[in-house]
């Protein structure tokens, strides 16, 4: 039996969330999106479908979601046979997730984890694929700490504010690069699929969303301590992005002589400005740091 009559014979029981079943739950269970918890719930089957094809998941592949919310997409990920373990933050919605999957998709494999996704460092499964609506206000921060505490992501499908993911997947000298495209870059390689509709969400979001694919490195860039100092030394460069990096780094690498001395020894213009580098131009100028202070 191939892969294509598994999914297909899966399609059949699974039924994907329109937008009267997504009001009807939400009624339901009493919730009122809030803006707080950047609560915008997808309504389009089609679009979920989307995502998923866009992730490339397949059956019988780990699948982390982070906020399934009401479940549209949690829904779309099971119709094609993967595995979910979904980690949502409100008490409500994680209660009910199973109890919707078990009447629209039953049969399939789902684990929720009712926790804040930033402090979920352990998993049952080692999932291969991240596939998630992220909110807007954490987007950032929740997709780098899984991309850190779970190495077996190799790759992945994400939507966000647009404004976000276009800085996500930005490239070096780009008006959006930025602190967030450098720390996605020491994983993998990052792009955008496209923008999508307002008017698939409920409520409507005043803002635009864009889906951002990944693929993670085959290899780290390095080890703990060098991603440790080459994210602090992000964080310092583009907190001054207009100043020079002898003047924006040397509050981590000392004054602006020892700077200069440093950046040029890693390959790299003193003159420069952080949006100019690649995560590649930090690192060297990570690990030339560690080698002057070890000789100093």
């Amino acid at each position: 039996m191939g892969i294509g009559r598994v999914m297909s014979e899966r399609e059949a029981h699974v039924t994907l969330l329109g937008p009267t079943e997504i009001r009807d739950l939400a009624e339901l269970l009493g919730i009122v999106p809030t803006k707080k918890l950047g609560q915008n719930f997808v309504i389009d089957p089609n679009t979920v479908r989307r995502i998923v094809r866009t992730a490339g998941v397949r059956t019988g592949e780990s699948v982390v979601e982070i906020g399934p919310g009401l479940g549209s997409l949690t829904l779309g990920l099971l119709e094609v046979g993967a595995s979910v373990v979904a980690v949502e933050i409100d008490g409500r919605l994680a209660a009910q997730l199973p109890k919707t999957v078990q009447r629209l998709a039953p049969d399939s494999s789902l684990t929720v984890i009712h926790r804040d996704a930033m402090h979920v460092i352990e998993l049952p499964s080692a999932p291969m694929r991240l596939v998630a609506n992220l909110p807007y206000n954490v987007s950032v921060p929740v997709l780098l700490h899984f991309m850190e505490h779970f190495p077996t992501i190799v790759a992945g499908v994400v939507m966000v504010q647009a404004e976000v993911g276009n800085r996500i997947a930005a490239i070096p000298g780009s008006k959006v690069y930025g602190a967030p495209s450098v720390k996605a870059e020491w994983y993998g390689s990052w792009r955008t699929h496209g923008q999508v509709s307002r008017q698939i969400f409920w409520p409507v979001p005043n803002v635009d969303s864009v889906l951002v694919g990944f693929e993670r490195r085959e290899r780290p860039l390095g080890d703990e301590a060098e991603r440790l100092a080459t994210f602090t030394l992000i964080d310092a460069g583009f907190q001054q992005r207009r100043k020079m990096l002898r003047q924006s780094l040397q509050s981590v690498l000392g004054d602006t002589a020892t700077a200069s001395e440093i950046i040029e020894a890693a390959g790299v213009r003193p003159e420069s400005r952080s949006e100019q580098l690649t995560v590649h131009d930090f690192l060297a100028i990570a690990r030339i740091a560690d080698r002057h202070t070890k000789i100093h």
